[in-house]
């Protein structure tokens, strides 16, 4: 059974830093290609990151280039996305999510507030 196990939200001041984990539990996914949604409330969950299989290419939402990375490490069948500068609007649950499987995390709450 896949499984997609998130870490590392939390709440942090405007400006600050988090870097969320999600490890893939049951499956390889070395060869699959992940991506990082979130979702505000009251609004639709949006793409955020994403990263090839083997990591060498990586495309970002707009609201977020220059301050979100993402990167994995596929010995640890692990994806991670780290964010710097956070901004109040950065405030939703993330999500990882195994492109082209029904596979998704169970998300993690990041609240960015004073």
């Amino acid at each position: 059974q896949v499984q997609l196990v998130e870490s590392g939200g939390g709440l942090v001041q405007p400006g600050g830093s988090l870097r969320l984990s999600c490890a893939a539990e049951g499956f390889a996914t070395s060869s699959i290609p992940m991506s990082w949604y979130r979702q505000a409330p009251g609004k639709e969950r949006e793409l955020v990151a994403a990263i090839t299989s083997g990591g060498g290419s990586t495309n970002y939402a707009d609201s977020v280039k220059g301050r979100f990375t993402i990167s994995r490490d596929n010995g640890k069948n692990t994806v991670y996305l780290q964010m710097n500068n956070l901004k109040p609007e950065d405030t939703a649950v993330y999500y990882c999510h195994l492109d082209y499987t029904p596979h998704w995390g169970q998300g993690t709450q990041v609240t960015v507030s004073s």
